[in-house]
């Protein structure tokens, strides 16, 4: 969980001023009147003007707050679909002075749909009219236990497909709306901005609802959902059937020995694996090293050795995990949250279930399930975008090759399965992979600076990104991230320096 929160905050900093058109004009008083969401039925809502100023991330949470936010008109739209029963809720942001024209679609996490009222803000101080909603399922990002079943123990499919899709085209209706009313005038180009979780709802509007947004910044997305969700509980998996339990410390012996083996495959000493289909460091080289974990001398066995093979080769169905990458977040004796929770609530409809005891076979039954039962509502892996690149859609994906959470290689699969449905794509959708980028931000590698930017500058300015300008979370190197599938190759003069490397084909 630290190192996804510090992702968060590395996240958070990394957001840059993008250049925009002229302010519009003074903004009326902060009220709304009558919406229509087709669909829905809107029950209430609310309007007042907010004075700006700092904005708090939620407590517990190690992220900066948000300071010199401008006024801004706060709407909250509370609506419901008629015969479910839900209640969702859409919140829109709206600069009193400096709105560029845009509208900001802001993408959630984990399970929660919604964007934090700073991500809103974050929104505001680039002059966007910003939008949010939950679904009706929450905010709790970490679980879904409030909403993933009705009183009857049954999977609640109205909430899950709220979550899934539905929603997400409510609120950009909703958000457009008001944005409208209060402005005066529609927007003149509308983005969706979200990562993992809110990176799988920017892909999900360029599949379900491609006349939503001109321009989707889908990052580390949660795509290929049933196998990735379930692929996140199989480190945990292996080591219970090999009654083998690896502590943090000798998970991260074997992922040093790793980069120390293939950090220099690309001729830069970086502490970053650029390529990590080139590294095939094996874990047995490891056996007999002692190492000390929290004060006590151990000896790697053949045992160990065993259980990181396994768990980089990966199952059946689904990607292994990179060579170098951080295995602590699914690795531990609990599994990956995210993943345990979508068997427990989703698969077994039991809360209790104890995904600590899965075996080999319960895996591989669980991930059929999810497959079976929810591709269609949640996958988010069709490849046809033909809808999407007929209204003039762009979308730019990045993602980190040492992302643990959602591994890299998911996106790419989906990217070549696009390309083998539709010829090029590069016309409208781009992928750039970030070596040695952690999920959504973190790690050891460089970070793109604005992505957002890039959608914006293809969308008005016609200008395709060839790459995406990045730089190291401590500031030390900078890069620029190759259009895939080309990959970074060093040129020679300064490592730190993005000048000295060039895109070619791997």
């Amino acid at each position: 969980m630290r190192r996804l929160l510090g992702a968060l905050v590395a996240l958070v900093s990394a957001t840059v001023m993008v250049s925009t058109p002229a302010a519009a004009s003074a903004a009326p008083n902060c009220a709304v009147g009558k919406l229509n969401v087709p669909g829905t039925e809107v029950l209430s809502i609310t309007a007042g003007e907010k004075p700006g100023g700092t904005v708090e991330y939620p407590p517990g949470l190690p992220i900066p707050p948000v300071t010199n936010v401008p006024r801004y008109c706060a709407v909250t739209v509370t609506l419901t679909h008629p015969g479910v029963g839900d209640k969702v809720t859409v919140k829109v942001w709206l600069p009193v002075s400096g709105w560029t024209g845009r509208f900001q679609g802001v993408g959630g996490g984990g399970y929660s749909m919604t964007g934090w009222d700073a991500s809103l803000a974050e929104a505001v101080k680039l002059g966007y009219a910003a939008a949010t909603t939950d679904g009706g399922v929450g905010s709790d990002m970490s679980s879904p236990a409030a909403w993933a079943l009705d009183e009857h123990g049954n999977v609640n499919t109205e909430l899950l497909t709220n979550f899934a899709s539905r929603s997400l085209h409510d609120m950009a209706v909703a958000g457009k709306a008001v944005t409208a009313q209060y402005y005066g005038s529609p927007a003149k180009y509308s983005y969706w901005n979200g990562c993992s979780q809110g990176g799988r709802q920017g892909v999900m509007n360029a599949q379900r609802y491609p006349d939503d947004y001109d321009g989707i910044n889908a990052m580390a997305p949660a795509i290929n959902w049933n196998r990735f969700a379930v692929g996140g509980l199989w480190a945990r998996v292996v080591q219970n059937e090999e009654r083998n339990q690896l502590t943090d410390c000798e998970l991260n012996a074997f992922e040093t020995a790793a980069i120390d083996a293939c950090d220099k495959i690309d001729n830069v000493a970086d502490r970053v694996i650029d390529d990590p289909r080139k590294c095939h460091y094996n874990p047995y080289d490891l056996v007999g090293t002692k190492i000390v974990c929290e004060g006590q001398e151990v000896t790697i066995s053949r045992a160990d050795a065993e259980v990181i093979r396994k768990i980089w080769e990966g199952a059946r169905g689904w990607y292994g995990f990179n060579r170098g990458t951080d295995l602590s977040v699914v690795g531990g004796p609990t599994g990956f949250d995210l993943s345990a929770h979508w068997v427990r609530y989703f698969i077994e409809q039991n809360p209790q279930y104890d995904v600590t005891k899965m075996s080999y076979a319960d895996y591989y039954k669980a991930f059929i399930e999810a497959r079976v039962r929810y591709d269609k509502l949640i996958g988010t892996e069709d490849a046809n975008l033909s809808a999407f690149r007929r209204s003039g859609g762009k979308m730019i994906t990045w993602h980190g090759t040492d992302d643990a959470v959602i591994q890299y290689q998911g996106t790419v699969e989906y990217r070549e399965r696009v390309g083998r449905r539709m010829g090029d794509v590069n016309d409208f959708y781009r992928v750039f992979l970030a070596p040695g980028v952690d999920h959504c931000a973190g790690g050891v590698g460089a970070v793109p600076i604005d992505p957002l930017g890039a959608v914006v500058d293809w969308v008005e300015k016609g200008k395709a990104p060839q790459t995406l300008p990045a730089r190291t979370m401590d500031g030390s190197a900078t890069r620029n991230l190759c259009l895939y599938p080309l990959v970074s190759k060093y040129v020679g003069g300064d490592p730190n320096s993005a000048n000295s490397f060039t895109c070619r084909r791997g």
